[in-house]
């Protein structure tokens, strides 16, 4: 996974978390061996196993092998009296574990208010458990389970409700307890023990079926990305040429089509209203502003230029888009968090003081008593308000002790500040900008974390240009010093982020958080050393910078610190900048006006500023496949709708030939089936791009 993100990443600047692969992943690796192994292979073990895939795999973005570090090689003499700083395989190593530990110590102490107090959603960690339960799923247990559920009825909170639903999940009646957002009361109908046995030989069917979508998808990626070396034309077709009639020239405007079944994968996975943003953009930058730029003598050289070409003009709309949304939604952000604060905190103190004087005024012990059986029998009942109720953590002993967690980032700050000085000198980074750094790593993670658990967005890009500007104040005219202080703001944000979204997985799993934090450590330390290696066989084998793999983002990093210290922009973009991101900044007000409905009525035709923002500084064929990607797992979704609607009733279901082909998966798979495919799609030409790299290292020739 590390491998299949950092090929992906050099691409076009864009990589998955890749939670949902690694928890499928491990469940079809030791599924076979289940009966062998001394401990079960259950669910949570399963938390752990994804926990540390998630941190070996984005150790490439946390890192920066897909921008901070080609950026640094990319300086020029004017940018650093040195010229480009490359670092070789040992500095690299030892850059990425000074990076690699401080986010997952700043995560810790957040766990509590924002999972526990808050219950915030983060929506990816909840959509894992989900694939994880329906994985696993006991006939008897429902889907998920909660630590502060202690009622007989089982019921489904807010952030229980499935993102993947499987038709084999556990059953659910009405009754007269409890209920989820549609007002339907759910409780788990009693199984019967021939019942059961039926549901465990249903369960196997469902998981051959599963096992089939994700060998078969795997297996057409694979085939394809081998076939693209062999014939590259397969991997950037002049469709819309031949669609012209070769009339317009759109190969000169980079309008290609690449039939990548990996594109289309992440496209099922961002979702159709992400992948609509990338197209907006697509068709902005590249159908209209390009051209305009061009004929208008604002950027005359070659189109694919970075410099004096269209797509470096364009390149700083998509800058400021990206900057806009950024500051604006880590405002609102901390607007939120801090009311938030203050009303937990007085109803807290509420509820304290209301006991108070209850007890003070009852004159017999026993009313007290009755007092908190009340509260108990409330509780149970589902009357008390979910406010009112407090999540149950995980046991003492699963939990990250204090002193650990103090020890972990002071020692985890120095080595960072050590490996700066060690690397690049203190007259690059002097020790006390070093340790800003870290600071203000800390506070912009801080509200990383805290717009992930709310728009499942960690907008990791924005606050590194957010770190940017920062020291472009504190220290001006140092560009390779601006990169690596934007580069550890990164670094904290992304491994901050990526571990609450596990600790999110875990507590609705009951997984150790204790154990988690161990993994995401271990995770980290590997990675420092695969990703290294993936990153040198890459710029081995290939040119970085170049043909096949552009980097985009490096030129974003490198032309952000030049405009930060004072370098000019190309003729007439600043109008261009100034123009969008005013647009893209009111309309994510407009868009959080009414917190909680940002997908409902006219608010879900809202483009998403950085979605928009890659669609425009990478070429067409990075966005095209991918709207197709969206368009399928939308279509899927309405495909799974009508079964559920029908009740699953095979005789009210239409007999198309969709469901001749994939009737089998909708009834006994469900939602899930494209997000199995989707991670096949993907891992696919991940794995295989190796292949090709062993290929091109071997001079094995192609057409």
């Amino acid at each position: 996974m590390c491998f299949s993100n950092m090929y992906f990443g050099l691409q076009s600047g864009w990589i998955s978390m890749m939670s949902l692969q690694a928890s499928l992943l491990g469940y079809a690796i030791f599924k076979p061996f289940r009966d062998k192994l001394r401990t079960p292979f259950g669910p949570i073990e399963n938390v752990v196993l994804q926990t540390t895939a998630v941190a070996t795999a984005t150790m490439p973005l946390a890192a920066g092998f897909v921008g901070i570090i080609p950026a640094l090689g990319l300086l020029t003499s004017n940018d650093h009296p040195d010229g480009p700083i490359v670092l070789s395989s040992w500095q690299l190593v030892l850059w990425s574990l000074g990076v690699a530990f401080f986010g997952v110590f700043f995560a810790v102490p957040l766990r509590k208010q924002t999972i526990i107090h808050e219950k915030l959603r983060f929506p990816s960690g909840t959509a894992t458990a989900q694939m994880i339960s329906l994985l696993h799923q006991d006939p008897q247990e429902p889907i998920l389970r909660r630590r502060h559920q202690s009622s007989r009825d089982s019921v489904l909170e807010h952030e229980d409700r499935p993102l993947l639903v499987s038709s084999s999940s556990p059953t659910y009646s009405p009754t007269s307890t409890g209920s989820n957002q549609s007002g339907v009361a759910l409780t788990p109908i009693a199984h019967s023990d021939l019942h059961t046995s039926t549901r465990q030989r249903e369960g196997e069917q469902d998981w051959s079926l599963k096992l089939h979508a994700l060998t078969i998808s795997f297996s057409l990626s694979s085939a394809y990305t081998l076939l693209s070396y062999f014939f590259p034309i397969i991997y950037a077709l002049p469709l819309f040429n031949w669609l012209s009639f070769n009339l317009i020239d759109f190969a000169k405007w980079e309008w290609y089509f690449a039939p990548s079944l990996s594109y289309v994968g992440q496209g099922i996975i961002m979702g159709l209203p992400t992948t609509l943003s990338m197209l907006l953009g697509c068709v902005i930058g590249w159908g209209i502003l390009s051209p305009i730029a061009h004929y208008a003598g604002w950027a005359p050289g070659p189109v694919s230029d970075w410099k004096t070409g269209s797509k470096g003009w364009i390149l700083w709309i998509s800058l400021g888009v990206m900057v806009a949304e950024s500051v604006v939604s880590l405002a609102i952000v901390s607007v939120r968090s801090i009311i938030k604060l203050t009303a937990h905190k007085r109803a807290r103190d509420d509820v304290r003081y209301q006991r108070v004087d209850a007890d003070e005024q009852s004159s017999d012990a026993d009313t007290a008593e009755s007092h908190i059986e009340q509260e108990w029998v409330e509780e149970q009942e589902g009357t008390r308000s979910k406010d009112e109720r407090e999540e149950k953590d995980a046991p003492p002993e699963q939990l990250v002790k204090t002193s650990t967690t103090i020890i972990g980032l002071v020692a985890s700050t120095l080595l960072c500040v050590c490996v700066i000085a060690i690397l690049f000198g203190t007259d690059v980074l002097p020790i006390r900008m070093a340790i800003l750094a870290i600071a203000v790593a800390m506070f912009l993670s801080v509200l990383a974390v805290r717009a992930l658990g709310e728009t499942d967005l960690n907008p990791v890009s924005g606050i590194g240009k957010i770190s940017q500007v920062i020291f472009a104040m504190v220290m001006p005219g140092g560009i390779a010093a601006n990169l690596i202080a934007g580069g550890i703001a990164e670094a904290g944000a992304q491994q901050a982020g990526d571990l609450m979204q596990d600790l999110k997985t875990g507590h609705l799993l009951q997984a150790s958080p204790k154990a988690q934090f161990y993994g995401q450590l271990i995770g980290s330390f590997v990675s420092a050393f695969v990703a290294t290696a993936a990153y040198k066989l890459y710029t081995t084998v290939y040119t970085i910078p170049g043909p096949e793999f552009p980097v985009p983002t490096a030129h974003v990093w490198l032309d952000m610190s030049r405009l930060v210290n004072g370098h000019p922009l190309p003729p007439h973009v600043s109008e261009f900048v100034l123009f969008f991101a005013l647009i893209f900044a009111a309309l994510v007000l407009l868009k959080e006006t009414k917190p909680g409905l940002e997908h409902v009525g006219w608010r879900r035709c809202i483009p998403q500023g950085i979605a928009f923002a890659i669609g425009m500084y990478n070429p067409p064929n990075f966005t095209l496949a991918r709207v197709i990607g969206g368009f399928l797992g939308h279509w899927w979704d309405r495909y799974c709708d009508v079964l559920e609607a029908t009740d699953g009733n095979r005789n009210n279901m239409d007999s198309s030939i969709w469901d001749k082909l994939f009737g089998r998966y909708r009834r006994h798979v469900g939602k899930v089936f494209i997000i199995i495919v989707a991670s096949g799609f993907v891992l696919g030409e991940g794995t295989f791009a190796i292949v090709n790299l062993v290929l091109r290292a071997c001079n094995v020739p192609h057409f």
